[in-house]
């Protein structure tokens, strides 16, 4: 696959789970948080064609989709996407924080979904 520099986003690295539960943590109405889900969308950088081309397109979804991954010789997995959907590109921050730089094994003993429900 690609080298996943092309697919560089702050999600997982700058933009950590803490750094979400500390911005979601005193928003209490559901339009500040779509709000902060649009804002986090806007931080993840377009997929070129040529990574969409490699990326997996999610069937299902009302926007198209894509998630890509590649696994660095130390096992660790970089993972990116793109969505057409505002509140989607923003999900799919959330899930990028959650996975990104984390080995197969890592992922298997965690539910990277339980970010979701601590963002409320």
């Amino acid at each position: 696959m690609t080298n996943p520099q092309f697919a560089g986003h702050p999600f997982g690295t700058t933009v950590t789970a803490e750094t979400l539960r500390n911005t979601f943590a005193p928003l209490t109405q559901w339009e500040d948080k779509y709000r902060q889900l649009i804002m986090l969308g806007k931080q993840l950088p377009a997929l070129p064609e040529e990574l969409k081309a490699q990326a997996k397109e999610i069937a299902g979804c009302e926007n198209r989709v894509w998630l890509g991954y590649t696994v660095a010789e130390n096992g660790k997995m970089h993972f990116f996407g793109d969505s057409e959907g505002r509140i989607v590109r923003g999900l799919l921050a959330v899930l990028l924080t959650a996975v990104e730089g984390k080995t197969a094994a890592e992922l298997q003993a965690q539910s990277p979904l339980a970010l979701f429900d601590e963002l409320g």
